[in-house]
């Protein structure tokens, strides 16, 4: 190219095709079940999808969602979801879900940065929505409209349980417009936004991520060529949809293939296991407390998973004791890593890959750039721990309303992930954990993920993390809180960790937990340990 060649943005230039997907996945499957609903029994093929997405369209469209304004929702994962999501493409709309656990003044600080023109409510959250609304902190007056449990929108089901009338301009479904037929597409941009999803907060309020059309598109292009992800594959959906996990994982990047997603109001164990077996499930996507709890229920033995072509393990670290108990079953399960800002689904494992590097997530998507850096920001060598880094067209844009965050992680055009992670020989990435995690002993870098992985093999401990506190000899030494058998003292511990750990990296106390605290789709809470038992002397 010369300095006289025009230079094409093609991210800028507006498409027919950009936001017109459940009608272009109609077109080519429209008799192809796209969305189950375990909840109710309901299923929907893609040609009754689109023609639900065109009555959500209208209704979008008559409450001034459209370039770029957004429809906010509080619910748990239900089919209007999906509807609300194609709908919102259709009008050239952003979707933001937002999280059912958070507390009133969080989701009151989110509804005030992310400024809906609507919000759409299930009932079970409607005094925490309204009080959200009147804190102090939210000053949000958008019309609200009543998601109500008993019944699918556009079916006949009564709904025992109406939104309280104070939060409620309408019933969602009485509001959908008779009219299903097909509507005009709004001239979209890949560069214009799609989602927005606010990350887990555990530093401080969530931050809104604006995803754009070409991130989304982007990553199911990357999960679909390094996963190999087929119209006839089934999974059940584990994560909450105001997650990524509940969109980019797998939702988004199987509807472009006229695969099936099953959606169900909450996770259960024994369900999954019995939606493997019902609907003969291909893939499986989870956090690892998620695939525990699967592995230890009483069905697990019975469960016939013969027709999983493969697991996937996300949110981060799955323990081995974990992912042997799979693969006894004849499951191929590995580990995979991403982030709301960047994916989320970077790395795969190659085809044959060799167990004895699962502690790994493997190599990068076709689409996807990595890299190493130091503290001065310069790149290291193989072998080497340092910040990893990502790009590509699967990036996030930045956060919403907040330049300063978006400069720190997307400002040189790498995404800072903030996690620690190394490349060995053969181009696998091993995360090491949180970079703000790792602790100094004695002048000696300690990774808690490296110390967990050890304490986890220990027959007692059912799930541990590692936490420093402060010593005076060393500095900082590691306390392991342990979820497990509580008789296990130091001593038996640290004698457990001889010769597979580094004396400096065994912990100097040990505390127990019943239950590991969780934050978003049940992943564990290290700021919440931190905070209780990180700083006692």
């Amino acid at each position: 190219m010369t300095d006289q060649d025009p230079v094409h943005d093609h991210s800028a230039r507006p498409y027919g095709w950009v936001g017109a997907y459940s009608e272009r996945r109609a077109a080519l499957s429209p008799d192809a079940v796209g969305l189950r609903d375990a909840s109710s029994g309901a299923s929907f093929t893609y040609a009754e999808l689109d023609r639900r997405a065109n009555r959500t369209a209208r209704l979008l469209s008559a409450h001034g969602v459209a370039d770029g304004e957004r429809v906010a929702v509080v619910s748990r994962n239900r089919p209007e979801l999906v509807d609300l999501f194609f709908g919102a493409c259709k009008t050239g709309g952003v979707l933001a879900p937002l999280s059912h656990r958070l507390a009133p003044p969080e989701m009151g600080a989110l509804l005030d940065d992310v400024d809906p023109e609507l919000l759409v409510v299930e009932a079970p959250f409607a005094d925490d929505v309204a009080a959200a609304l009147a804190h102090g902190n939210c000053g949000v007056d958008a019309p609200a409209l009543a998601l109500g449990t008993g019944g699918i929108a556009g079916r006949a089901e009564p709904d025992p349980d109406p939104v309280d009338s104070d939060l409620a301009a309408g019933d969602y479904a009485g509001a959908l417009p008779e009219d299903d037929s097909p509507v005009e597409t709004a001239d979209l941009a890949l560069s214009d936004p799609a989602l927005f999803l606010h990350t887990g907060g555990s530093t401080g309020v969530p931050k809104e991520t604006v995803l754009t059309h070409g991130s989304v598109l982007w990553n199911s292009f990357n999960t679909i060529t390094a996963w190999g992800l087929r119209p006839d594959d089934v999974t059940p959906m584990t994560f909450p949809m105001f997650h990524t996990g509940g969109w980019n994982v797998i939702t988004v990047p199987l509807f472009h293939v006229g695969g099936e997603v099953i959606v169900a109001r909450e996770f259960d164990p024994a369900e999954v296991l019995g939606l493997v077996d019902e609907t003969e499930a291909s893939l499986l996507i989870a956090v690892p407390a998620v695939l525990r709890m699967m592995a230890d229920h009483d069905d697990w033995e019975e469960a016939d998973l013969s027709t999983l072509r493969f697991v996937k393990s996300g949110g981060g670290p799955c323990r081995e004791r974990v992912m042997r108990e799979w693969w006894e079953r004849d499951v191929d399960l590995s580990q995979g890593y991403g982030l709301t800002e960047c994916g989320p689904n970077n790395f795969a494992m190659p085809e044959g890959w060799d167990r004895a590097t699962a502690d790994s997530v493997g190599v990068p998507a076709p689409h996807v750039d990595t890299r190493v850096v130091g503290d001065d920001g310069g790149e290291l060598d193989r072998g080497e721990i340092g910040e990893l880094e990502l790009a590509g067209p699967h990036a996030a844009d930045r956060y919403w309303r907040n330049p300063e965050e978006s400069e720190a992680t997307f400002g040189d055009g790498w995404v800072s992930t903030g996690d620690l992670a190394r490349v060995d020989e053969d181009g696998y990435h091993y995360v090491e954990g949180r970079k703000k995690n790792m602790y100094v002993s004695g002048g000696e870098n300690v990774y808690p993920a490296e110390v967990e992985d050890a304490i986890a093999d220990h027959p007692g401990v059912e799930e541990v993390v590692v936490v420093p506190v402060p010593d005076e000899q060393w500095g900082q030494v590691g306390r392991a809180v342990v979820q497990g058998d509580r008789t296990i003292d130091l001593e038996s511990l640290r004698e457990f960790l001889d010769g597979r750990l580094a004396r400096f990296k065994h912990p100097r106390s040990v505390a127990f937990v019943d239950e590991m605290p969780t934050s978003g789709p049940s992943k564990i809470d290290r700021e919440a340990i931190k905070a209780e038992f990180g700083d006692e002397e």
